[in-house]
C-alpha cells in the first residue's frame, strides 16, 4: 500500500508540495446518479419542476463547483481548470438521473476531486430542486471511473 501524502513524519496532515512536479494535460472523469419516483422524473422532463429547469440548473452547479474545489475539500490545490463537461442523462426505465463530469486541466496535480465534487453538487442540486415533490430520492454510486496524466498515468475503473 502506498504511503498517504497528506501526512508529514509527524502525523499531522499538510498540503502536498507540488512545486517541483512538471505541468501536464491531466484529465478525470466521475460519474453518480440520483433515484427518484416516476412522478418526479417526469416533473423534470417536463419542465414543470417549480423551482425551475432541473438539468439547467444542475449542469452550471456541477460547472460552478468544480472550479470551486480548492475552496470545499481543504487539502486541494486551487487549479486553473481549462474545460468542465457535465452530461446528464435521465433513464426513466430506471427512475433515475445519471450524471457524469469530465475536467481537464493542465498542471501539476489531477483534477479527480473536481469531476467528483462536479457530480456531487450536481447531484445534490437536483436533490434541491426536487425535495418538495421527493423526499425520497437517493443520491448513488459517485465513483471516479477514469482518469488520465500525472506521473501515475491512466487510470480506468473496470465496470
Amino acid at each position: 500500500m502506498k504511503k498517504l501524502t497528506h501526512i508529514d513524519k509527524q502525523g499531522r496532515v499538510k498540503m502536498v508540495d507540488v512545486t517541483e512536479k512538471p505541468s501536464t494535460q491531466r484529465e478525470a472523469i466521475a460519474i453518480g446518479s440520483v433515484h427518484m419516483k416516476p412522478e418526479t422524473l417526469k416533473l423534470i422532463l417536463d419542465k414543470k419542476m417549480p423551482k425551475g429547469d432541473v438539468l439547467c440548473v444542475a449542469r452550471i452547479a456541477g460547472i460552478s463547483a468544480a472550479k470551486k474545489t480548492g475552496d470545499l475539500i481543504p487539502m486541494c490545490h486551487p487549479l486553473n481548470i481549462t474545460a468542465v463537461n457535465i452530461n446528464i442523462n435521465p433513464d426513466s426505465s430506471k427512475n433515475k438521473i445519471d450524471i457524469e463530469a469530465k475536467v481537464k486541466v493542465t498542471g501539476q496535480t489531477g483534477v479527480e476531486m473536481e469531476a467528483l465534487t462536479a457530480v456531487s453538487v450536481a447531484a445534490l442540486t437536483i436533490y434541491d430542486m426536487c425535495k418538495a415533490v421527493d423526499k425520497e430520492m437517493v443520491i448513488s454510486d459517485i465513483m471516479l471511473i477514469e482518469k488520465q496524466g500525472g506521473r501515475s498515468g491512466i487510470y480506468k475503473r473496470k465496470r
